[in-house]
């Protein structure tokens, strides 16, 4: 596991960047923590780096956003609203996993699912400075 400090929310999008220049087909990158934690800011800069940047949506009352770029297809999920794991299954959320890089924010909710090698990051405010986060990065070395 790598625990990083982010000092503010375009450190936070840097270090997205470094993660996603390693990403591939296949990765599926899960991103937990509490409200205003970090992970849209995270997906922010995974998208940057591809320069999807124009096109950055939150999906969370779509469910998902699909963005290409060359022969990279990410598919950035926000699954917040799902009651259970049987709600992501029905919409055919797994076929997506093989396709391309899958981004799932709010992971937690769909965690029995979801591969054993999947990128895990969890995002953590700190009590004293709402600018920094504490960041856990499980099965991913930068």
């Amino acid at each position: 596991m790598v625990e990083l400090i982010s000092y503010s929310e375009e450190e936070t999008k840097r270090l997205a960047k470094k993660v996603a220049e390693k990403l591939k087909k296949g990765n599926i990158v899960v991103l937990t923590g509490d409200l205003g934690s970090g992970k849209t800011k995270f997906t922010e800069g995974i998208l940057t780096y591809f320069d999807l940047q124009e096109e950055i949506s939150s999906p969370t009352f779509t469910i998902v956003n699909e963005y290409k770029k060359n022969e990279v297809n990410i598919f950035h999920f926000d699954v917040y609203r799902l009651a259970d794991v049987d709600e992501f299954l029905a919409i055919g959320g797994e076929e997506y996993f093989e396709k391309g890089i899958c981004i799932i924010e709010w992971g937690e909710i769909i965690e029995e699912i979801l591969p054993k090698d999947a990128i895990k990051i969890e995002f953590l405010k700190d009590e004293k400075n709402e600018n920094i986060r504490k960041i856990k990065i499980k099965n991913f070395n930068i």
